[in-house]
């Protein structure tokens, strides 16, 4: 009679490495919360006009324009590093272009978008240039006269641009043959656009590319040394942002109808990078927070304040810069800290 020995089975080791490389369920859950989170979020925004009045559907609008603007700058402000006083020009360039295209030829969608976004984009790479080959100080100094310059041209340009009258007559946004009249369907319009903007932004943003960009703000000649070219990096960057600033233009167009002058000036652009700062910048998500805190002190709070609506931003602005150095977006790291180390101080 031959006796043989028990061999360990393989499947049990497997079975085992399996489970001890398996993630605990806490994590899993952790993983897929922010995906069902933005699920929720994207429900509640498409279902907004189903239970709000037209102003609201028109502030959630105008948040949406400012969100995607303030996005794009946030993709040179906190991922390249180059704060810009001037990015308003492209974001006013992608505006009148959506009007005269609108006026002049078709307002059928996307088109007056797109033109807009391609206007934005030549606009941005015919200045960046000679933008993005300075920094720092000088770099602001240059963003801030290339605004003014944009700025005093759609004031003398009376007979394309309006003057300082602005450019008026505007056609409502076409779908399909039939124009967009309602709030509700405006911005059903503005939500799919603007979404698809972000979605740009976050791809450029978590590319290789948006990789070197984070490295170029880190440490420039360390990259320079590595054998990246931060000229043409930054200067990409600046094209693409001024593209999307375009793209946020021409949906304002398609939306209030009109475009000012003022929509170029240095006013939007400290505004814009107000809502940068607020949100947190180098977040993409921040800056749609500090772009919605904007738009209703200026546009909501201020016409009930006598007209102080500038003074109650300021307030927030200080009190944001010394009780949220981070931005708004620096909570989601003080709770994660504090999820972390439960019995840290609190």
């Amino acid at each position: 009679m031959t006796v043989h020995a028990d061999r360990p089975t393989e499947p049990s080791v497997a079975g085992a490495t399996a489970t001890h490389d398996a993630p605990p369920p806490s994590r899993r859950l952790g993983r897929s919360l922010p995906a069902v989170a933005v699920l929720v979020l994207l429900v509640l925004l498409a279902a907004v006009p189903l239970f709000l009045a037209p102003f609201e559907a028109n502030t959630l609008s105008r948040i949406l324009v400012f969100a995607l603007f303030a996005v794009s700058l946030d993709l040179l402000v906190g991922i390249t590093g180059l704060p810009s006083l001037g990015h308003a020009a492209y974001f006013g360039v992608g505006a009148y272009t959506a009007g005269l295209v609108s006026i002049h030829w078709t307002s059928e969608a996307p088109v007056p978008v797109l033109l807009a976004a391609v206007a934005g984009a030549v606009a941005a790479a015919a200045t960046g240039w000679l933008a993005v080959r300075s920094g720092g100080v000088y770099f602001l100094m240059l963003t801030l006269a290339i605004g003014e310059l944009v700025h005093q041209l759609a004031q003398s340009l009376s007979d394309v641009t309006g003057g300082s009258n602005g450019l008026f007559g505007i056609p409502s946004v076409r779908v399909g043959g039939e124009p967009l009249t309602l709030a509700g369907y405006v911005y059903w319009y503005i939500l799919a656009v603007a979404l698809l903007g972000f979605l740009g932004l976050w791809l450029v943003a978590h590319s290789p590319f948006g990789g070197v960009l984070r490295g170029i703000r880190d440490n420039e000649p360390r990259m320079r040394s590595l054998g990246y070219s931060p000229f043409r990096y930054k200067f990409v960057a600046f094209t693409i942002a001024g593209g999307f600033a375009g793209l946020a233009g021409g949906l304002l167009a398609g939306l209030v109808r009109i475009v000012n002058p003022s929509d170029t000036g240095f006013t939007t652009s400290a505004l814009i990078l107000l809502a940068v700062i607020l949100g947190g910048a180098g977040t993409l998500w921040g800056p749609v927070l500090g772009a919605a805190v904007v738009v209703l002190v200026r546009d909501t709070f201020g016409p009930q304040l006598d007209g102080h609506g500038p003074l109650l931003l300021g307030v927030v602005f200080v009190v944001a810069v010394y009780v949220l150095p981070r931005g708004f977006a620096g909570l989601s790291g003080l709770f994660g800290r504090r999820q972390r180390f439960p019995g840290g101080p609190a």
